[in-house]
């Protein structure tokens, strides 16, 4: 899990956001995606409902189609994996 985190970490840093400095979210976060990837075979985010239909749920893997603009809009993205 820990390797999981430092790649979501570098990926925001080199993205101009941040990963949550909360610690307890982004480990609930991460197991849910973890968990996703065993039940679907992808690291869907968890906040996001996966239909079974891989066209559809693309975009849900994390990070997901939206959360560049969740970000800009509300400072974070839905699950608070990401901050600005």
């Amino acid at each position: 899990m820990e390797k999981i985190i430092e790649n979501y970490k570098k990926y925001a840093e080199k993205n101009g956001f941040a990963l949550n400095p909360d610690k307890q979210v982004v480990e609930r976060v991460v197991k849910g995606l973890l968990e996703n990837e065993k039940k679907y075979g992808q690291r869907y985010c968890p906040c996001r409902r996966v239909s079974g239909n891989p066209t559809e749920d693309k975009p849900k893997i994390c990070p997901c189609a939206w959360h560049r603009e969740e970000l800009e809009r509300d400072g974070h993205c839905y699950c608070r994996l990401f901050v600005k």
